[in-house]
């Protein structure tokens, strides 16, 4: 931001730097979902106080549009000066003189002042639009197929010229043909303890659910929503025997497991596609504690996003590895695109979506509409929490809770921390602790903040996910003894510790993510241009379905690209050998048609989230995703121990599919390489 001096001052000249406040997760948001930043002013060519007058002190105060309510960041004066944090979107920040240091409210005299970047917010003007970009001439329609999608519930109003536009590629869903009748129910998941040799037998097929009123043909695995919940013991190895039903072919990826290559569940690179009717034998092992998820890696964007999905939660033989809790809740969150008819359907040739990925309008915990939960008053619960939403970036509270954060993808956190919310990007772990002091009803909230992009407008999005009952207790609860304790992790610090001294170097290797269009729609890709005037660090709401919608994989192509070598996406070619220790630098283009922020996951690695924008990250923990906001500059410390050929690629169903990914890969140790090796 750049402050604009009164005429009196022409010579001073202020930098104020937004930079993202330190945070355990991809960006930092508040309750409300708000954008959270710390302040740092650059100032040069302020003349001494008085020359004003009656004055003793320069003092910066940040406010809303509307001027109220005004929040006093401090004194400022040349050079460089950190002078506070601000939870808003559309800001002012003003500077002013005044008699005294010490007062609350501004009173004296404003000499600078300026605007967030985000009140470059702007109404679309469809006026501008050409008239023949609503003409059907211009248009791709798919007669008969293609049903629009709903207009966000917040934002009613759509876009003059997008109305009767339609996506390049042809429609499908699932099952088209069968009678929903013919289909089994299916049924809520069950838990399965596996032990050391043990065989699962798992089974992708169709099934009948009933969502909002509406009977939906969906995909299961084992005929449960989700697939069924896996509890294995740290070191096992078990066998899974699995069948596809399907009325497409498949494959199942075993998430954040560091498992052999060959199992790792991706077509074309570590096995064929599994064609209707074919059978795989996968063989996990679980050398990490933690939660992780099970999901195909073919049309991820139908299949996952239909109920392909499932927990793996392994276990340490450790009793105290975690705090004594009451309950432990698995929760896996999602969203499901519904209209009038049914499932919004999914593109045939390429994926649809493909700019901001496919946000639902329903929102689902544990494949459910409306999570339940009764708890004792003192009750301490600790709850796993995946993400398997195709884009949504969830922004978690439990209001009047206090909430621990324990651990993240693949083990805990050095340290525990109090939190207030929980921001969770798709295919990220966190577990959370909760304790509920007081009787009555909890409500889970996700809380973010969506942009009206045709008034240009923020606004506030609220909603339930699911409703705790904490009956009341007089009894003591012996677990909250170990709740008010922040625990440190000491072995999770010495292994971490090994890693120290490669933290300071240079990157080895670096990507940047960007996007490609061709042949976009003309109304779409102005409407498109008008709505990046302002782009948030991550879009946590569909607000715009309709844009969203009219992009297929054949017009985006979203691109990894190695800037040492210029190649992109398939061409790159990295080769590490086991025991390398690797330095990856994320770097997430922000000048780009509707930049967006993406999860990066890596196979059968884990790694380190050393600093975001330069700003270190004083409290490590192993993760396998990591979100990357807009603009944002991510540093990783990769521990590279298994070797084959592995993926990486953003966790954005849609992106994934419209060609955001890559291969590395990782050869034994003695095998000549010409990658870093430390």
């Amino acid at each position: 931001m750049d402050l604009i001096p009164i005429p009196d001052l022409p010579g001073a000249h202020v930098v104020v730097e937004l930079s993202p406040t330190p945070t355990p997760f991809g960006t930092s948001v508040s309750v409300d979902g708000s954008p959270q930043y710390d302040l740092t002013f650059r100032i040069r060519g302020l003349p001494p106080v008085a020359s004003f007058g009656r004055y003793t002190a320069y003092v910066a105060w940040v406010t809303t549009p509307n001027l109220r309510p005004e929040y006093r960041l401090g004194e400022v004066r040349n050079g460089l000066n950190r002078v506070g944090r601000v939870a808003l979107n559309n800001f002012l920040i003003v500077i002013t003189a005044e008699v005294s240091l010490a007062v609350k409210e501004r009173h004296g005299k404003i000499v600078l002042r300026g605007l967030s970047p985000a009140t470059y917010v702007h109404p679309h003007d469809a006026s501008r639009l050409p008239a023949q970009a609503r003409s059907s001439e211009h248009t791709h329609h798919v007669p008969g197929e293609w049903v629009m999608p709903p207009m966000h519930r917040l934002v009613p109003a759509m876009i003059p010229g997008l109305e009767v536009l339609r996506p390049s590629v042809a429609a499908m869903l699932p099952g088209e043909g069968i009678d929903p009748a013919s289909l089994p129910e299916a049924v809520p998941r069950q838990p399965i303890a596996l032990h050391n040799g043990d065989t699962l037998a798992l089974e992708a097929g169709l099934v009948r659910r009933r969502i909002r009123d509406q009977t939906l043909v969906m995909y299961a695995f084992n005929g449960q929503y989700p697939g069924p919940l896996i509890h294995a013991p740290q070191g096992a190895t078990v066998t899974v025997n699995f069948v596809n039903r399907l009325d497409q072919p498949t494959s199942v990826h075993w998430h954040g497991l560091r498992l052999d290559n060959r199992f790792d569940g991706v077509p074309g690179l570590t096995q064929d596609l599994i064609p209707p009717g074919g059978q795989f034998w996968y063989q996990l092992h679980f050398p990490d504690v933690g939660i992780y998820w099970y999901h195909p890696h073919f049309r991820a964007d139908m299949q996952q996003d239909l109920g392909l999905y499932g927990s793996l939660l392994v276990h340490s033989p450790r009793r105290d590895y975690y705090a004594p809790a009451d309950h432990e809740e698995i929760l896996m969150l999602d969203d499901l695109l519904l209209g009038e008819d049914g499932l919004v359907p999914y593109g045939r040739e390429a994926v649809s979506h493909a700019f901001m990925g496919r946000f639902g309008n329903v929102f689902l915990v544990n494949g459910e509409t409306e999570y339940r939960l009764a708890v004792r008053q003192g009750d301490v619960v600790r709850f796993f929490l995946t993400n398997t939403s195709n884009t949504r970036v969830f922004n978690l509270s439990l209001p009047r809770v206090r909430l621990k954060l324990v651990a993240s993808d693949v083990g805990k956190f050095e340290r525990e921390r109090w939190v207030d919310n929980v921001v969770i990007a798709p295919a990220e772990r966190y577990i959370i602790e909760a304790r509920f002091a007081e009787p009555g009803e909890v409500w889970l909230l996700n809380r973010v903040q969506g942009i009206n992009g045709a008034a240009g407008a923020f606004f506030s999005e609220v909603d339930t996910l699911g409703r705790i009952g904490v009956a009341p207790s007089s009894v003591a609860n012996t677990s909250t003894k170990g709740f008010v304790h922040l625990r440190t992790n000491p072995e999770v610090i010495r292994d971490i510790g090994r890693y120290r001294k490669y933290f300071n170097r240079p990157p080895d290797h670096e990507l940047f993510l960007t996007v490609r269009t061709s042949g976009l729609p003309f109304a779409l890709e102005q409407v498109l241009r008008l709505d990046t005037s302002y782009v948030a660090p991550v879009e946590m709401s569909g607000a715009m379905p309709m844009m969203d919608w009219l992009s297929s994989g054949k017009e985006v192509q979203w691109v990894l690209r190695d800037p040492a070598t210029g190649r992109e996406n398939m061409a790159i070619d990295w080769a590490f050998r086991v025991g390398d220790v690797v330095k990856l630098r994320l770097r997430n283009d922000r000048h780009t048609l509707h930049p967006m922020a993406h999860p990066v996951h890596l196979h059968g690695q884990r790694f380190l989230v050393l600093a975001r924008n330069g700003i270190r990250n004083e409290n490590l923990v192993w993760k396998d995703t990591v979100l990357v906001p807009v603009g944002g500059t991510t540093d990783l410390l990769l521990d590279v121990t298994n070797p084959g050929a592995w993926m990486l690629h953003c966790h954005i169903a849609e992106h994934l599919e419209a060609g955001m990914h890559t291969v590395f890969k990782v050869l034994g140790r003695g095998h000549p390489t010409s990658a870093h090796s430390h």
